[in-house]
């Protein structure tokens, strides 16, 4: 069996989703006075690699903690984007069939933007059309990608016509199929692999850092 894994270190002034809280790392407690070590950690609960919830962007939507722990133990298909530009749609081309699908219950889209990670091109990732997003919720699936958002991420460099009201969450939220952000490494796993993505056991969550790992023979 071989492990991947598929997290990005949540770590003091790591990148951010425009706008959501910043990373700090404070020393709370040190060897040299105290004896020991303890860190003040301060995050957003969509820090880094991370799950949302319906509750991020459905008003009566369920929170983390609302589903069974099973829930986030995927069987996943990673789909190949990295022929994409940026700010390129991920269109229904890109897409399995019905049939491909009917042993997953996660589509994991692979732009290879974590190549971009810590600069200023991660924003500018491609994204789902909404029709893709619509077509996973109506399959019932997750969905996964390698960057900030399935939708368009504010930039200096967004396009007339782009959405801007994240219809991608939406319609995945809304259905419960939960999205995983900020993946990485997805270019060391097969087309098919097992992705466990634990949230942190936040009480109410919204969404939560995971530690995403994947699994194949």
């Amino acid at each position: 069996m071989t492990t991947i894994d598929l997290t990005h270190p949540v770590a003091d002034g790591m990148p951010v989703y425009p706008g959501d809280p910043p990373v700090t790392f404070r020393g709370h407690a040190i060897y040299q006075i105290d004896g020991y070590r303890v860190t003040g950690l301060s995050f957003g609960s969509h820090t880094g690699t991370h799950i949302d919830a319906p509750s991020h962007t459905e008003e009566h939507g369920n929170t983390l903690d609302d589903f069974p722990i099973s829930t986030f133990s995927f069987e996943a298909m990673r789909i190949d984007c990295r022929h994409l530009g940026a700010r390129d749609r991920i269109r229904l081309a890109e897409v399995p069939t019905a049939t491909a699908v009917a042993d997953v219950d996660m589509l994991v889209f692979h732009t290879g933007w974590d190549t971009h990670w810590g600069t200023d091109a991660y924003l500018d990732h491609p994204y789902l059309d909404v029709a893709v997003a619509e077509w996973c919720a109506d399959h019932n699936l997750h969905v996964g990608i390698d960057a900030f958002s399935p939708d368009p991420t504010p930039s200096p460099n967004e396009a007339a016509g782009e959405p801007t009201d994240s219809p991608a969450h939406h319609a995945l939220l809304g259905h419960d199929c939960l999205i995983v952000e900020n993946l990485c490494n997805l270019s060391r796993v097969l087309d098919r692999f097992h992705l466990d993505a634990f949230p942190l056991s936040l009480a109410d969550a919204d969404g939560a850092p995971v530690r995403a790992v994947a699994r194949f023979d």
